[in-house]
């Protein structure tokens, strides 16, 4: 008969923490095996083979003849339990330790790797890998894999994805990963759970490559997923030693293995935690709360002030605006294309009819009341046809072209919250042409959303849904809610569940996206404002983390590059997409919603993560007023040269300058204002 002992840590029958992980570990045949589970359900253990297994071998571009075992002798020592083991080679041996702790809802674990041999062992790889009872496809790497990406993988295969069949092993660098974790949703006895793998992102040291870091992800088995770190190896695309390079194609990224001289220790600090998931598809909720309280990212003192970033936005603002005797308004991009006005996307021309009036305080310009007046006629002027109105007006050519509906939604709430202030203000702007436009534009669209053939794309028209819902309220318009909360519904039950991620919210990838998160948050988010039903107010919380899931939460280290001769911060900062992974400013577009998604539901920590957001994305400003839109915080590039991989990390993308980097801070601002003047001080 089998003897078992259980040592328990952290139980929800205590009723102190129910949202606790519980952790355990079970003596079976003088072998210690520890496990976590929830509600008396096993979610997470170690792989069969061994609680630790190491690699001294290098074959096919992957680790091979991996090495087990299993803890043999264990102790309590204060609040650690700790398990000890060792593993036996022909040149040696490793001696093995992992030391676990309850810390709040989690449970701490550091990993020590001891190697006791007389000689430096080549090719190493050391490993981390806890493993689901069943196997699942629902996990979550943050700003890499969202549920899969099957959105990304069917339209265009460039992103990376997870897949028993075609890609089951999904392995990437630690500094990918704006939220360094992995999760999972997990079926035990018919009810759901999520298990997440958190980690403090290191370099791996006795590295055979420079800047080699820990890989972090998930590993798929026959009948289980492995949550994982390696020490180094990266595959994705069912391609090992490839990394997510470039937008379009991975590259070569091999040899990542160590040479371990004697007497050399490796630690790795891990956190694993467990818990009860309520819906289908929120299940990576509660390790996003959970990776900001690891990392607690809210210092801002080191940052721009809200001031400071007001100012310099505006002064590079107005050097874009440009006025003939065709009009007025805030060109997207001149140096290379001429001046052209582009609403939403890129281009975001109609922003500063909004917020430049929100700002005046902080301006000493007399002339912008007349620059907010002329640049939104300008756009009132947009020729219409059944699909909206067109977005692109090229001023040499005096020629109105282009059309989506990403960028409509995106213009049409700046006209509409204009209008709003424009009514509130002192100053008399005549509204008369941005409340035609803005009629016309509702009528179009609401009357296509309610069309019984309404079949969007992809949640990037989930920006039509605040603008309408602001307009319904604004000319007390029943059929622009109608189509309002008929979108926002729609949208939740496309998208909740998570079998089909956000996405579609750029106009320059094909995939998940937090720009597609940010499109349905921003929808959800006024429906809540404008009906005060608490369904809508669950929709924006999911869509807003889904978007927080791209926030970068840790500080990444940069090599020597632009990056690193700036001292530059990340933390706050978001990743584009797993289409494109670099780190841009676009997050600052929706901190005043995170905000008031905060007070709404009391949770300061997404509060304090909006304004670290926004202030931290002030960094990076030139002399000019400019900032670029590409920063390279991992092995990914877009522009410049991208034939030398180990050269990616730490670049810096900055000549393409376009409106909508300058545009969100001023908007956002206004925002800010709207909720509270004194959080700009």
């Amino acid at each position: 008969m089998k003897q078992t002992q259980w040592i328990l840590l952290g139980l929800l029958t205590l009723g102190f923490n129910a949202a606790a992980t519980d952790f355990s570990v079970n003596k079976s045949n003088e072998k210690y095996i520890p496990c976590f589970s929830k509600n008396g359900k096993v979610l997470l253990t170690p792989s069969p083979e061994g609680l630790w297994s190491i690699s001294a071998h290098w074959e096919n571009d992957w680790p091979a003849d991996w090495k087990y075992a299993q803890a043999d002798r264990f102790e309590k020592n204060g609040d650690w339990t700790i398990l000890y083991g060792s593993i036996q080679l022909p040149e040696g041996t490793w001696n093995l330790r992992d030391a676990y702790r309850a810390e709040g809802d989690r449970v701490k674990c550091i990993r020590r790797f001891e190697w006791t041999g007389k000689e430096t062992l080549k090719e190493v790889t050391l490993s981390i890998k806890w493993q689901t009872p069943s196997y699942t496809d629902r996990v979550m790497l943050p700003g890499v894999i969202n549920y899969g990406n099957p959105s990304g993988y069917k339209h265009g295969g460039w992103m990376p994805t997870f897949d028993k069949k075609v890609a089951p092993e999904a392995m990437f660098e630690e500094h990918h990963f704006p939220m360094p974790f992995v999760s999972a949703e997990v079926e035990a006895d018919g009810t759901l759970y999520g298990v997440a793998l958190h980690t403090l992102p290191t370099l791996v040291p006795e590295s055979n490559i420079p800047d080699m870091w820990w890989s972090l992800g998930t590993i798929a088995q026959e009948d289980s997923t492995q949550l994982t770190l390696l020490s180094g190896p990266v595959a994705w695309n069912g391609k090992r030693s490839f990394a997510k390079a470039l937008q379009r194609a991975p590259m070569k990224y091999g040899d990542t293995w160590m040479n371990v001289e004697p007497g050399g220790i490796i630690e790795k600090t891990f956190y694993v935690e467990t818990y009860p998931v309520k819906q289908r598809g929120s299940g990576f909720i509660h390790s996003v709360d959970t990776s900001m309280d690891i990392f607690k990212p809210y210092y801002v003192e080191d940052m721009p002030s809200f001031s400071e970033i007001i100012h310099e936005k505006y002064r590079f603002a107005c050097k874009r605006y440009f006025e003939n005797d065709k009009g007025a308004g805030f060109c997207m991009y001149p140096e290379n294309y001429g001046p052209h006005y582009v609403f939403g996307w890129c281009g975001q021309a109609a922003v500063p009819g909004y917020a430049l009036q929100r700002l005046k305080p902080f301006l000493d310009d007399p002339k912008v009341d007349e620059k907010i007046q002329k640049s939104l006629d300008k756009l009132s002027e947009a020729p219409f046809n059944e699909s909206g109105f067109l977005i692109h007006y090229v001023v040499n050519d005096d020629r109105w072209e282009g059309q989506d509906p990403l960028s409509q939604g995106q213009g049409m709430n700046n006209v509409a919250k204009a209008i709003i202030v424009a009514k509130e203000g002192k100053f008399q702007y005549d509204t008369s042409k941005w409340e035609t436009f803005l009629r016309k534009a509702c009528d179009c669209h609401a009357k296509r959303i309610l069309s019984d053939d309404w079949n969007p794309v992809s949640t990037n028209e989930g920006f039509l849904i605040s603008p309408l819902c602001i307009a319904s309220e604004l000319y007390n318009e029943p059929l622009y809610r109608q189509a309002a909360l008929k979108a926002a519904d729609y949208y939740a039950k496309r998208h909740l569940s998570m079998d089909e991620p956000y996405w579609g919210g750029t106009l320059d990838a094909t995939g998940e996206d937090k720009e597609g998160a940010w499109a349905a948050f921003q929808g959800f988010l006024a429906a809540y404002e404008l009906t005060h039903e608490a369904k809508y107010l669950a929709y924006a919380e999911h869509a807003a983390y889904n978007a927080l899931c791209y926030t970068v939460v840790w500080d990444i280290p940069m090599p020597a590059s632009r990056m690193g001769n700036h001292a530059f911060k990340s933390r706050g900062w978001t990743a584009v997409s797993p289409q494109n992974m670099h780190l841009d400013v676009f997050g600052v577009m929706y901190t005043p919603h995170l905000y008031k998604l905060g007070v709404y539901l009391n949770k300061e920590s997404l509060k304090r993560v909006a304004l670290l957001m926004y202030r931290s994305c002030g960094q990076m400003i030139d002399p000019f007023g400019s900032q670029g839109e590409q920063l390279q915080h991992t092995n990914f590039a877009q522009h410049g040269n991208m034939s030398n991989i180990y050269k990616f990390r730490g670049g810096y993308a900055e000549g393409w300058t376009v409106f909508w980097i300058t545009a969100h801070f001023l908007n956002a601002a206004a925002d800010f204002m709207e909720i509270d003047p004194e959080l700009l001080k």
